[in-house]
C-alpha cells in the first residue's frame, strides 16, 4: 500500500502528457524567458511541460545563430568583393 502512494506522488502522467499533440507558442514562451521567468514558472503559467520550454529555447538559439551566420557572410567584406579599377 505505501509503495502505491510513493509511486503515485512521484509520477504524474497527466502533466507528462498534457501537451501531447498540441502546438506550443514559442513566441509566447520566449517573451516569458526574456522577461526573466524561470523554466518551471513558464511551464506552469502556460500549462506546458518544462521540456517544451527547453525546446523553444533551443529552437530560438538555433534560429539566432543561423541568422547571425547569414548576416555575417553577406556583410563580411564588401571591399574584397569588388575589384579595384585601374
Amino acid at each position: 500500500m505505501s509503495l502505491m502512494v510513493v509511486a503515485g506522488v512521484g509520477f504524474n502522467p497527466v502533466s507528462a502528457w498534457a501537451t501531447s499533440g498540441q502546438k506550443v507558442d514559442c513566441d509566447k514562451v520566449m517573451s516569458e524567458v526574456h522577461a526573466g521567468k524561470k523554466t518551471r514558472d513558464i511551464a506552469k503559467d502556460l500549462s506546458i511541460s518544462p521540456s517544451s520550454v527547453y525546446r523553444c529555447k533551443k529552437k530560438a538559439s538555433a534560429t539566432a545563430a543561423k541568422s547571425a551566420k547569414t548576416a555575417g557572410t553577406s556583410t563580411a567584406s564588401p571591399a574584397a568583393a569588388s575589384s579595384p579599377a585601374k
